[in-house]
């Protein structure tokens, strides 16, 4: 399958799903994540670890490119856009926008809008190592396979029970939950 082709099938099935709802806004702070697929021989997320630093508040943990929404941002989705090249180099011309996934919060009161979006690969990654400590290209195929074996699918299993792991990492948390949410809408199609 070419890549128009996983475009037109993704936006399809993003645009006609139902996704987590907006919470009340006075109580969590709003940020943005981009989750980046590209193709080689299949469909691939692109996953950032942040930092393995002493007293950093995401230490070590697996997340979508993404952060906070400044005021100096037009929208939601702009702030997931300049996150994305912040953290990646990746520009947004590069980027095939497929639209939102919705809006998942964590216990530190934040509440994130995912979107999703398809990278032509024409930038280099490139990142900072105070924040992250590297990039993962993780086979959509892959989160698929621990998603049925670990009998995920048709339901949403409670945070603590909810991981993907890949070769030495776990995908967890809100992380997971955006995933599974993405797995769910277009995980049998794909």
């Amino acid at each position: 399958m070419n890549t128009s082709s996983y475009i037109e099938i993704m936006n399809s099935a993003i645009v006609s799903a139902s996704h987590p709802p907006a919470p009340d806004p006075a109580q969590f702070k709003s940020t943005a994540v981009m989750a980046l697929f590209f193709f080689r021989r299949e469909p691939t997320l692109l996953f950032i670890q942040k930092a393995d630093r002493e007293g950093y508040a995401w230490r070590n943990q697996m997340a979508f490119p993404g952060g906070h929404v400044e005021q100096t941002d037009a929208s939601v989705k702009q702030a997931a856009f300049r996150e994305l090249y912040e953290e990646t180099g990746i520009v947004s011309d590069n980027v095939e926008y497929i639209g939102s996934l919705g809006h998942f919060q964590t216990l530190k009161n934040r509440d994130i809008q995912a979107f999703t979006g398809i990278w032509n690969q024409k930038d280099e990654i490139v990142f900072e190592t105070e924040e992250i400590s590297r990039v993962l290209e993780i086979p959509f195929e892959t989160l698929l396979k621990t998603h049925r074996k670990n009998g995920y699918a048709g339901h949403r299993p409670n945070v603590m029970e909810l991981t993907y792991p890949y070769k030495d990492v776990v995908i967890w948390g809100v992380t997971a939950q955006i995933v599974h949410h993405l797995i769910e809408v277009i995980g049998e199609i794909l």
